[in-house]
């Protein structure tokens, strides 16, 4: 099979508000290491050939020195600022993309990534040429009216939650983005990579299995379950 060119892009340029935390949730200690770090450890090990971080303003130099030097992560090759929203990020990240044939776009709260994840993404990616990693719900989910009262019930067996990485063909992803930064009302509702591509390019996105451990790190409750899977992977 010929050699493809793949990048990751991690995103590590959030507020983490719902913290409640004076240091920003990518570079609180998980384990006597920087929640990052496992991400950036992930995409190291993998078949990835280069990883572009991005990052909140002014901590490019922070997270080069504490994080991509420290932990010696060679693959990184560009560390850029992100924006205001993850969309900008993703762009800016995307952006800074050299050579490439796929990219895997990834949240750096989602510490529980592994190599696997990884290589059944870039696999399926190379077939579809768009895919998310995600896992079938568990609980039954509720659509709510405007005033908080049960409206619906979506059949479950039909719904999934998303997860990163999300994966696609580098051509298809940049002209999405570019596309949508074309638009005057792109900055309404836009929550993740494939609803980008779906909406700027009618492509179909393809459905994989991640893992239900593979978890984003948003509130401090989410930092203790994180911290016994890693204790059960003996990390």
């Amino acid at each position: 099979m010929e050699h493809t060119r793949s990048a990751a892009i991690v995103l590590a340029a959030g507020q983490g508000k719902r913290m409640h935390s004076k240091i920003q949730k990518q570079y609180m200690m998980l384990r006597e290491k920087p929640l990052l770090y496992y991400a950036l450890n992930a995409f190291e090990k993998s078949e990835v050939d280069d990883v572009i971080v991005v990052v909140g303003a002014g901590e490019i130099q922070f997270c080069r020195e504490h994080i991509i030097e420290k932990y010696g992560f060679t693959k990184v090759r560009a560390v850029v600022e992100g924006g205001k929203e993850r969309y900008h990020s993703v762009y800016q990240g995307i952006r800074a993309v050299e050579n490439c044939d796929y990219v895997l776009i990834h949240d750096g709260a989602r510490p529980l990534v592994d190599e696997s994840m990884i290589a059944s993404a870039l696999d399926s990616v190379r077939t579809y040429q768009a895919c998310v990693v995600g896992m079938p719900v568990k609980d039954t989910v509720k659509v709510a009216d405007d005033n908080g009262y049960s409206q619906s019930t979506p059949d479950r067996s039909k719904l999934w939650a998303v997860q990163t990485p999300q994966a696609f063909s580098f051509e298809l992803v940049r002209g999405a983005y570019e596309k949508l930064f074309e638009k005057d009302e792109y900055q309404i509702g836009v929550t993740d990579d494939a609803m980008v591509v779906e909406q700027m390019t009618g492509h179909r996105v393809k459905l994989i299995e991640g893992s239900y451990e593979n978890i984003k790190v948003t509130t401090p409750e989410d930092v203790s379950v994180a911290e016994v899977f890693l204790q059960n992977r003996g990390i």
